[in-house]
C-alpha cells in the first residue's frame, strides 16, 4: 500500500487485516525496488509507480504469485466500459442523451470506462459529446504532462507505454486522492486527448472536498476523494450552463464511497486539509529523464 495512503487511510489497512491479509507500506525494505527508492529518499511518501515496481518484483520472483493491474493498460479500460455501456442504456431509458461526460482521471480506467462507449457512438456518426477528464492539480498528467513513451513504474520494470506522463520517477505530494497519484495516463485516453476528442482540467483538493460535502448533503452519499474531482467538474459545468442560460445534460461517474476516507473529511472540517502543488523542479528533472525511443 502506498506509504502516504498507508498513513492517511488506516481503515483500508484494517479491512485488509480483517480478511487475513498483511499490509506493508511502499516503498518497503522487502524488495530490491523498495530498498533502492528508500536509499535515495528515506522520507518519500511513495507513489503508485513505486508500489507497482514492488508488486511486479514480488510477482516475478515467486511462482505462486501473479500481478493484476487495475488501471492504465488498455485492456483494463476495455473491461471498465461496462460502466459506459450501462450509462448508454440508462440514458435511453430516460429518453435523454448527455451533452457532457465527466470522470475523475488518475490512470484513466474510470474515465475511459464511462466515456469510451459514448465516443464510439460519436465516431460512428452519432451525437457529439464533450468528455472531460478531471485530475488533481498536484499530479496533472493530462494538463501538464508530456506525450511520450515511458515506463509504467518507478524502477522501470514494465514495458514502455505511449502516454501523457510526468515521468516515471515523479513522486507527487501526499494529497488524499491516493488513486489519482499516478504519473501517467492510459495510452487510449492519451491518444484521445491528443486527437482533441477529450479535454482535461485540474483542481486542488480543498475545492473538490467542498464539492463532495455539498453532494453528500444533497444526495446522501459521501463520495471518495477521487470521485469528488468529478463532482467538482460537474458542479462547475452546471454553473457554466446557468451563466450561459443553456440547458445541458451532464453525466458524471460517482466512482466510489468515502467511508474509508473519514480522516480526510475530518481534516477538511477541521481546516487542516491543505492544497498541495507539485515540485516544478522535480517535474522538470523527471521529464528530462524520459526514455529516448527511436531516432
Amino acid at each position: 500500500m502506498v506509504k502516504i495512503s498507508f498513513e492517511q487511510k488506516p481503515y483500508r489497512k484494517a479491512l485488509m487485516q480483517a480478511y487475513g491479509a498483511s499490509c506493508v507500506a511502499s516503498p518497503s525494505m522487502e524488495t530490491e525496488s523498495g530498498r533502492k527508492v528508500l536509499a535515495e529518499n528515506p522520507n518519500t511518501p511513495g507513489s503508485l509507480g513505486i508500489a507497482i515496481s514492488e508488486a511486479v518484483e514480488v510477482a516475478a520472483k515467486n511462482a505462486d504469485t501473479n500481478y493484476a493491474l487495475g488501471s492504465v493498460l488498455n485492456h483494463v479500460c476495455l473491461h471498465q466500459t461496462v460502466v459506459g455501456l450501462e450509462a448508454l442504456a440508462q440514458m435511453e431509458m430516460a429518453d435523454d442523451y448527455p451533452d457532457v461526460l465527466i470522470g475523475c482521471a488518475g490512470g484513466g480506467s474510470n474515465f475511459s470506462g464511462l466515456v469510451l462507449p459514448f465516443l464510439g457512438e460519436e465516431l460512428r456518426g452519432g451525437r457529439k459529446v464533450r468528455a472531460v477528464a478531471v485530475e488533481p492539480t498536484a499530479c496533472p498528467s493530462l494538463t501538464r504532462g508530456k506525450l511520450s513513451y515511458d515506463f509504467g513504474d518507478a524502477v522501470k520494470l514494465t514495458p514502455l507505454l505511449k502516454m501523457y506522463t510526468l515521468g516515471s520517477s515523479f513522486v507527487p505530494p501526499g494529497f488524499h486522492a491516493g488513486g489519482l497519484r499516478y504519473h501517467g495516463m492510459a495510452p487510449i485516453v492519451s491518444h484521445l486527448q491528443s486527437l482533441g476528442l477529450t479535454e482535461a482540467r485540474a483542481y486542488h483538493q480543498t475545492e473538490c472536498f467542498e464539492a463532495g460535502v455539498r453532494f453528500a448533503r444533497t444526495e446522501g452519499i459521501l463520495p471518495a476523494p477521487e470521485s469528488t474531482h468529478a463532482i467538482r467538474g460537474a458542479i462547475d459545468e452546471a454553473i457554466r450552463c446557468k451563466a450561459e442560460g443553456r440547458s445541458r445534460t451532464i453525466v458524471f461517474n460517482l466512482s466510489g464511497h468515502g467511508h474509508f476516507d473519514m480522516s480526510a473529511y475530518t481534516d477538511y472540517f477541521d481546516g487542516k486539509l491543505e492544497d498541495r502543488d507539485y515540485d516544478h523542479a522535480e517535474l522538470a528533472r523527471s521529464l528530462a529523464a524520459l526514455p529516448v525511443v527511436g531516432n
